[in-house]
């Protein structure tokens, strides 16, 4: 039988994705009965890019199902160098592994690994096309903070344009009835028209402004925050400028509502202050975490494994 692939977040149902949820939230509650079930089994992290979290977030989570991992970390490390292509790498991993996760600079090179494999392919982000694992673990994290996704009024702050995450994020959360959007960024860095026509499309409400203050912020349930990058501006002034807009600080977190969550994919750089980290609404490092639960059952799922009973 052919595997099972994960290229993009809306590639599993609705019921697909909350029964993933369900077998992350018993990870986090019940982890030693899940210490075994990849005994014998092999993750190859095929990283053609650099890569802190998602790497080790993968590894982390097949070492703690009892697996093995292998692969590389850069494409200077791997045949790649040497000109071999993305079909001739996964034909060739396929005899080690049996299962892979790749990150590579080029949109659609994972797909392309997935149709000449014999094993699961997971996408572990292609350019600024897809990162579907950070938007599993983006659900998992929110779902665990709220309990439902129906109804939640949620914020996207920062570099709208560009942010693969942001835009992952919004198909995926599009699937659950009366959601709405804030979408905050400078004018330079507003949502794709794409993105939008989208959302507007499936009849979902969005607001946007250029400003992140208690206007934008009163009412969210979550607000997602991410980079405002120095060379997306067109001039220095215009950054200098707006710079300040983005940054959340413990003054704004006054403005906000006391149970409004603060997410953000990382690396941050300036754009949350760190006299926020303590701040109970502050999730980006649980976040982390829950990152590794959805990718152990994520893994599980892919190879069709279960914990004995």
């Amino acid at each position: 039988m052919a595997p099972r692939h994960l290229m993009s977040p809306l590639d599993f149902s609705v019921d697909e994705l909350e029964a993933l949820m369900d077998v992350a939230a018993d990870i986090e509650k019940n982890p030693e009965k899940y210490a075994h079930v990849c005994d014998g089994k092999k993750l190859a992290t095929l990283f053609y890019e650099p890569s802190t979290r998602t790497r080790l977030s993968f590894e982390a989570a097949m070492l703690n199902l009892g697996g093995k991992v292998l692969g590389f970390s850069s494409a200077d490390s791997s045949s790649a160098a040497k000109g071999e292509s993305v079909a001739d790498t996964i034909r060739v991993i396929s005899c080690y592994a049996d299962i892979a996760a790749m990150r590579h600079p080029k949109e659609g090179a994972p797909l392309v690994a997935s149709l000449h494999s014999r094993i699961p392919v997971i996408n572990a982000g292609d350019g600024g096309h897809q990162h579907p694992t950070q938007t599993l673990t983006d659900l998992l994290t929110i779902r665990s903070l709220k309990g439902h996704f129906d109804g939640l009024k949620i914020g996207l702050c920062g570099d709208l344009k560009f942010g693969r995450t942001v835009h992952s994020l919004m198909n995926a959360l599009s699937r659950y009835p009366g959601i709405s959007f804030t979408l905050i960024s400078p004018e330079e860095l507003r949502i794709p028209s794409y993105v939008r026509d989208a959302m507007k499309a499936l009849g979902i409400p969005m607001r946007e402004d250029v400003r992140l203050d208690e206007s934008t912020m009163k009412d969210l349930d979550i607000l997602y925050m991410t980079r405002v990058q120095r060379e997306r501006f067109f001039n220095e002034e215009d950054y200098i400028r707006m710079k300040d807009f983005y940054i959340l600080d413990s003054e704004k977190m006054r403005l906000a509502p006391k149970d409004m969550y603060i997410l953000h994919p990382l690396p941050r750089v300036n754009e949350i202050s760190v006299d926020v980290d303590n701040d109970p609404r502050a999730k980006y490092f649980a976040q982390a975490q829950y990152g590794v639960y959805i990718r152990m059952a994520l893994i599980m799922n892919l190879l069709g494994l279960a914990p004995e009973a």
